[in-house]
């Protein structure tokens, strides 16, 4: 059970990790007002889409990494 906490904490610093350049990045390209509430929910929007499409890719890396560890295996045994 500690392996998975340990994945868990170190996936939410990289999530954290990935926001700041991205609301940095945000800022500056959009001039997005932090004072301003339809700012705030541009910002968080764009960021849960993004995670949307990192999570997509998380899931078809750990496929992909769990079908070649199956065919592997399968390949060592004979």
């Amino acid at each position: 059970m500690s392996k998975n906490k340990d994945l868990v904490l170190i996936l939410l610093i990289v999530i954290i990790g990935m926001f700041i350049p991205f609301l940095g990045s945000l800022l500056i390209n959009f001039n997005l007002n932090i004072q301003e509430i339809d700012s705030w929910y541009t910002i968080g929007s764009t960021f849960g889409y993004f995670l949307l499409i990192f999570a997509i890719e998380l899931i078809a890396v750990l496929g992909f990494f769990t079908a070649s560890n199956r065919f592997y295996s399968k390949k060592l045994k004979k």
